[in-house]
């Protein structure tokens, strides 16, 4: 089990998961608060930036551990 590739790039998927998350976030934030500077529109773009985010990072979690699983 642990001298199969297999394994590993799975537990590599597993463990990127927390950084994932946090740049769909982070990345949200940036370019939700940079929209909302640009257009006034504060905070609308920042909170729907925060949202599809953390939808995305949720989402890529979701497709790596079903693949995780097979």
């Amino acid at each position: 089990m642990l001298s199969d590739p297999s394994f590993w790039r799975s537990m590599g998927a597993i463990a990127g998961i927390g950084w994932v998350l946090v740049a769909g976030i982070l990345l949200g934030y940036l370019a939700g608060s940079f929209l909302d500077a640009r257009l006034g529109t504060d905070p609308w773009l920042l909170v729907l930036g925060v949202s599809l985010g953390t939808a995305a990072g949720f989402r890529h979690v979701w497709v790596v551990s079903k693949r995780s699983l097979k």
